[in-house]
């Protein structure tokens, strides 16, 4: 699969252009993911390695995702722990299963419990803790 460069370039323009936080660019098979924090693209059928892109004024990645999604269902803040310096819920390799909490996102001074939404072994973290989340935005990646 070859990605093209120049929209990765128009669609990251376009954030800064209308002070966004987060687009997405379908086409076939290919899904394009901007955000400020990194870009995502899927493809069903091919997996590539990982490979970075610098832009001069945002930090941009691009990666494939495989593996079962766990997203936050708000807007808010994930936080790993249920208390500051308490164990993770999860950590990269562990075994979970369906309904078990994966991560706290916190909204308007609510703590929301988020469960995974399958049974399997964290492959993937995919935000620091404390850090600020949208709806959608992937939480853990699971194998």
């Amino acid at each position: 699969m070859k990605i093209n460069k120049k929209i990765i370039k128009e669609l990251s323009d376009y954030l800064e252009e209308f002070n966004l936080t987060e687009l997405e660019y379908t086409e076939k098979d290919t899904k394009i993911k901007v955000s400020k924090n990194n870009i995502s693209v899927n493809n069903q059928n091919v997996p590539s390695p990982k490979n970075d892109i610098n832009n001069s004024n945002i930090n941009l990645s691009e990666k494939i995702i495989t593996g079962l999604e766990v997203k936050s269902p708000i807007i808010g803040t994930a936080y790993h722990a249920p208390e500051p310096g308490g164990k993770k819920f999860v950590e990269v390799g562990k075994k979970i299963k369906k309904g078990d909490t994966v991560m706290i996102v916190e909204a308007m001074k609510t703590m929301n419990h988020v469960p995974s939404t399958s049974d399997g072994v964290v492959k993937e973290i995919c935000v620091e803790d404390g850090q600020p989340v949208e709806f959608g935005q992937n939480l853990i990646i699971l194998d």
